[in-house]
């Protein structure tokens, strides 16, 4: 059983170290993979560079990234008062799934934040806009606020073109704010994975971005097996932790999508996955969640005789992992799901996850992790911390004393267990 308790205290002031601006990398490296590379492994520390990273990674591991693609997200609206409002796409509402509302053609209703709110009170932001030959007007109409987010009904008047295409035409990507520049067009390129795919984030699953065709093709030389899935990830992710007593902090809420083939995948690699960023360990642990509570749903496997379950929407709540009085394998948990999509006809798994990993916490799926150098007093600060015992604070005097970069476009590490 685990004892770990939501109320468990953990102050996020202890998750502090000091990190000068300097350290803060503003732009890439022109070689993605030239990258430094801390390893740590048996709580030993040692370095390379990205690019020979495949032979440090076990033999017969499985290698799971997150193929999510970052939008444009942020739309600027001038009102004819000359005022500036800032509208930052989080999530679609209305249609809920991401692909029918980016391919929505006249209207859809999102979850943003706005910037100026205070200069937007009431009416309709309009903007003219130019797609393929075609001027069409562009609006924003706020319905409702619910503290820092709000809904905001798109609408546009041209049935041939998809709000991907209006966001492509008219959006800016969104880099994250402690680069304390504007977007240029060079981050079009460097802030998206080689991999990415699934249009989806707000902000790019960082550790991704050292892979290179050359990183990929030493992995296929060692016959290092990978996996997809995807997560979208949230403006949340650059929320700061403003309680310090983490038990008061709410977690953002994330979908994930996983092809039944990948959990196929992860079931026969077992003991041996590592996870390409913090955004694929939240993935992979939340899956075990799904499993665990699909093991007492009112259905049995006898022979072929089933009695299907509902199909639904899973949620993980951020203390789903401390609540839990049962504990069954990592591979049955998979089964569970596997079972679920055979039974319901599905070949993917949709979920929503706002899972918190903090210090104590049990890993059930994942044995390594690829990722970045993380602000302090984060979330991913705590998830570290979990992964590696507790040793956070060695790694990272480490990366400090070396000179290695910092956060999103940063140098990364190899964690091992």
């Amino acid at each position: 059983m685990n004892t770990i308790s939501e109320n468990t205290p953990i102050y996020i002031e202890d998750y502090n170290y000091p990190l000068p601006d300097e350290r803060i990398a503003k732009y890439p490296l022109t070689q993605r993979d030239a990258s430094k590379l801390l390893i740590y492994k048996d709580g030993t520390i040692s370095e390379t560079v990205f690019s020979n990273i495949a032979s440090y990674l076990p033999e017969n591991c499985l290698l799971v990234y997150n193929n999510t693609r970052v939008i444009q997200a942020r739309l600027i609206f001038r009102k004819t008062t000359g005022s500036h409002i800032e509208v930052f796409c989080l999530e679609p509402l209305t249609p809920s799934d991401y692909a029918l509302s980016l391919g929505a053609t006249t209207e859809c209703i999102w979850k943003c934040m706005v910037g100026n709110l205070k200069k937007w009170k009431t009416g309709i932001l309009s903007r003219t806009l130019i797609i393929d030959n075609n001027t069409f007007t562009f609006n924003a109409e706020l319905l409702e606020s619910e503290e820092n987010t709000h809904t905001i009904r798109f609408t546009w008047d041209n049935a041939d073109i998809h709000f991907a295409e209006i966001l492509e035409k008219a959006g800016e990507l969104p880099i994250p704010p402690y680069l304390h520049r504007k977007t240029e067009e060079s981050d079009l390129t460097t802030y998206q994975t080689v991999y990415s795919k699934i249009k989806g984030s707000v902000a790019a699953p960082t550790a991704g971005l050292h892979f290179t065709s050359e990183v990929f093709k030493s992995l296929e030389l060692r016959n290092i097996e990978t996996a997809e899935l995807t997560l979208h990830v949230g403006a949340g992710t650059f929320q700061p932790v403003k309680k310090n007593d983490i038990a008061l902090h709410q977690m953002h809420s994330e979908v994930i999508s996983v092809h039944r083939s990948t959990i196929e995948h992860l079931q026969k690699k077992i003991g041996n996955i590592i996870a390409v960023g913090t955004t694929s360990v939240r993935t992979l642990e939340t899956l075990y969640f799904i499993g665990e509570n699909l093991s007492t749903k009112p259905y049995k496997r006898d022979g072929e005789n089933t009695v299907n379950i509902q199909v639904e929407t899973f949620n993980v709540s951020q203390w789903t992992p401390y609540e839990t009085n049962t504990e069954i394998s990592a591979f049955d948990a998979l089964q569970n799901i596997l079972d679920y999509l055979n039974k319901n006809n599905q070949t993917t798994l949709h979920a929503n996850t706002k899972i918190m990993i903090k210090p104590g916490y049990k890993f059930r799926v994942v044995n390594g992790m690829i990722t970045n150098f993380h602000q302090p007093k984060s979330t991913l600060m705590l998830l570290v911390s979990a992964f590696v015992n507790g040793n956070w604070k060695t790694i990272y005097d480490y990366a400090l004393d070396k000179d290695f970069r910092f956060l999103s476009y940063g140098d990364s590490s190899l964690l091992l267990r």
